[in-house]
């Protein structure tokens, strides 16, 4: 299997979460809307979908 590089933006998840959740009725705030990023990032970590890369 072939090795891609994939960059996960959590501005980019939480922005994604707010427009689908307003789409549903649902006005999350900021804090919120970070945690959910947060946690889609770590279950795609947890299903070793993706690495956490620590650049320095």
């Amino acid at each position: 299997m072939r090795e891609i590089e994939v960059f996960i933006d959590t501005e980019e998840i939480a922005e994604f979460f707010f427009q689908e959740l307003m789409k549903r009725g649902y006005i999350p705030n900021e804090e919120e809307l970070e945690d959910l990023a947060d946690i889609t990032f770590d279950y795609l970590l947890d299903k070793c979908i993706i690495d956490e890369d620590n650049e320095d």
